[in-house]
């Protein structure tokens, strides 16, 4: 997704939408609807590019409904994928905390609805309430230990480690019943990649090999961690010898 920044089409603010947005969480409906009102609220199809890196916009974005993908793209094209974000996060708070421009590309990933809030109402909000300064200061603590998790993969484990760590993260996000694990869609392979640093053949290559290891299979359109604690213990092992 390289599209240009193109603004979205105009939503009506809702602070029903709000409700469901984890920063705001325990916020009064009479301070929910001034924040509705203060937003900007904005429709984006999937596929359109919501917010660039190095843009000057230094706005907050709450995701009232939709998924989105934070990446960044080298000087030749390559992709880096951070992390995907679903309804009821937020992103942008950086910017809107330091000044400084986007660090990222933002891409809606299906159709998705947005509530920005410009900088001097996101900081007016955290000193107006503690708890939602709280879960700022939080967040900004996970994304710290997440970096540091990613640098120290980066730094010591070599491809086929960090393809199994990425699929050992999204069994657990997307829920592990029982020992397994089901990835519905299945992620491509250039998604993966994109992950963890490498290319559509090698995370193609280990996905075979991890296969013929009894630890993944497909299930129609999704994929099948079929022995997490198996993949768990093998990680530790791994780890521990780095």
């Amino acid at each position: 997704m390289r599209n240009p920044d193109v603004t979205g089409q105009a939503a009506k603010p809702s602070a029903l939408g709000l409700r469901g947005v984890k920063l705001l969480a325990d916020i009064g409906p009479e301070a929910l609807e001034a924040i509705a009102q203060q937003c900007r609220w904005r429709r984006y199809p999937a596929g359109r590019r919501i917010t660039s890196r190095e843009s000057e916009d230094r706005d907050v974005y709450l995701i009232v409904s939709g998924k989105v993908r934070i990446t960044a793209y080298s000087l030749a094209g390559r992709q880096v994928t951070y992390r995907d974000i679903e309804a009821g996060d937020w992103f942008g708070d950086l910017a809107a905390i330091d000044g400084l421009s986007r660090s990222a590309d933002v891409d809606a990933l299906e159709e998705a609805v947005m509530a920005s809030m410009a900088p001097a109402r996101f900081m007016h909000l955290l000193h107006e309430h503690p708890v939602v300064c709280e879960r700022v200061l939080r967040r900004l603590v996970t994304l710290v230990r997440n970096l540091t998790e990613r640098v120290f993969e980066f730094s010591t484990l070599g491809v086929q480690d960090r393809v199994q760590m990425e699929l050992l993260r999204m069994a657990r996000e997307a829920g592990v019943q029982g020992n397994t694990a089901r990835l519905d869609p299945a992620p491509k392979h250039s998604e993966i990649a994109s992950k963890v640093g490498s290319y559509r053949e090698q995370v193609t290559r280990e996905l075979s090999a991890m296969a013929k290891q009894g630890l993944l299979q497909r299930a129609d359109r999704a994929l099948v961690i079929t022995d997490v604690a198996r993949l768990e213990r093998i990680l530790a092992e791994v780890r521990q010898s780095a």
